[in-house]
């Protein structure tokens, strides 16, 4: 009794491999595999590359987000003065700050002091935001001490001077750099009997950091925290507590316990809930992202239906001729599953390869890209941040994988079975 051979045996794999380098002159199907080959390298390549930007996107937006910013801030509700208006800076600040910072999970609790102001260099001037801000509590925010393009020494940032720490956005704008004297005016200055005065005072730049958030860099001017109460008219108070916890993603535990910390009278908000719908924005451009990709990646893998179906009609000879000799329904179908599988896992391969790539060295490419565009095809003040970012992640290649073999082998077994069902005596008929 003959044996029978073992599924994708290797003669099913040279029959397959002699179909796939089809001539021309045997009906193109040569051509029609190159075309799918192309087709899901350039789909898996785009999926990969569009993930990989995503995800770096989002890393850097948070990043910088969370490396400038407070991650939850406490601020008073607010109460009636003598003359009815409501006040909502915070007395007790020292207290409250020593109660928030013993919470579990929080890293760090600083008061601020901030206000709008106007600052002047010689004939420059621009809108900034102050922030008052104890120098320890300035020197552990990342964004700022930890910046790679920073310029001064951030040591000099200290209570008792006249000294402030700006943005490099800020100090481009008004032409500023370390060691020159700025002026800041407040339209909130001295009371007088004929009204508020403006206040100006001129202060020394000590710092210049980048936060990498346009935004940031734009309009955040840092000064100390005593300075600051005396420039804004808040002494011995605090308009907020910045609190930095160990975990921002994941911080809804953290909420209550530090919201009971700071006592009646008190809220919370928190970086989620200022740039929470920015970030949905993100989640839902994502999504709708990734199922454009698919069909992508579908219309590509339907090539391989057209080069299997041209295929099989010009090999309806042999696949006649093989089953008049023996082969059975199922060693046919693999033959020619082989083929299409072969030109999927292919492209897939070369996809992740250049989609891997490019996300590597996506800085000299999009380089390049920016020099024969003449510049300014990334304009930081539209997107928040300097550059393009790109983040691999092996779930996102594995996803792009699975999904590109996925469909390659539905749609590549269709005509597989179309070929194994194919009829030996009609295939012969007029041969």
């Amino acid at each position: 009794m003959a044996r029978t051979p073992p599924p994708f045996a290797l003669f099913e794999w040279k029959i397959a491999w002699r179909y796939l380098r089809a001539r021309r002159a045997e009906g193109g199907v040569s051509v029609m595999t190159w075309i799918s080959l192309i087709g899901i390298t350039l789909a898996v390549f785009a999926l990969i590359a569009t993930l990989a930007v995503r995800s770096g996107f989002r890393s850097e937006f948070v990043g910088t987000i969370l490396g400038a910013n407070a991650h939850v801030t406490v601020y008073s509700a607010g109460e009636f003065d003598a003359q009815g208006r409501v006040d909502r800076t915070i007395a007790e600040y020292e207290e409250m700050t020593s109660r928030i910072a013993q919470v579990p999970g929080v890293e760090r609790a600083a008061p601020l002091v901030k206000g709008q102001v106007l600052i002047t260099n010689r004939d420059r001037s621009s809108g900034v935001e102050v922030f008052g801000i104890r120098p320890d509590d300035l020197r552990d925010l990342p964004g700022v001490a930890q910046s790679e393009q920073a310029v001064g020494d951030l040591t000099q940032f200290h209570d008792g001077e006249d000294v402030i720490a700006i943005g490099s956005g800020v100090a481009r704008s008004i032409g500023a750099t370390v060691g020159d004297t700025v002026k800041l005016t407040s339209p909130n200055g001295v009371k007088t009997a004929f009204g508020t005065s403006p206040r100006v005072n001129a202060y020394q730049v000590v710092y210049v950091f980048s936060a990498g958030r346009y935004d940031i860099d734009r309009t955040r001017v840092y000064m100390p925290f005593t300075q600051a109460q005396s420039f804004f008219n808040r002494d011995g108070v605090a308009d907020e507590i910045e609190v930095m916890v160990e975990r921002p993603e994941e911080m809804n535990p953290v909420l209550i316990p530090i919201l009971e910390a700071a006592g009646g009278r008190s809220q919370i908000w928190t970086w989620q809930d200022a740039s929470g719908g920015f970030l949905r924005a993100l989640e839902v451009e994502d999504n709708v992202m990734f199922i454009i990709l698919s069909i992508l990646v579908l219309i590509a893998a339907m090539n391989i239906v057209s080069g299997l179906i041209m295929l099989v009609k010009n090999k309806g000879r042999d696949i006649g001729i093989l089953r008049t000799i023996g082969l059975s329904e199922g060693s046919i179908l693999r033959v020619f599953f082989i083929c299409g599988a072969f030109t999927g896992i292919i492209g897939t391969v070369m996809g992740v390869i250049f989609g891997c790539l490019f996300a590597i060295y996506i800085d000299p490419i999009f380089s390049f890209v920016n020099y024969v565009m003449g510049g300014g095809v990334w304009d930081p003040s539209i997107r928040g941040i300097y550059s393009l970012p790109a983040e691999l992640h092996l779930s996102d290649v594995l996803k792009a994988i699975g999904l590109s073999l996925g469909l390659s082998f539905i749609v590549t077994y269709f005509p597989a079975r179309r070929a194994a069902r194919l009829n030996p005596v009609e295939a012969l008929r007029y041969e």
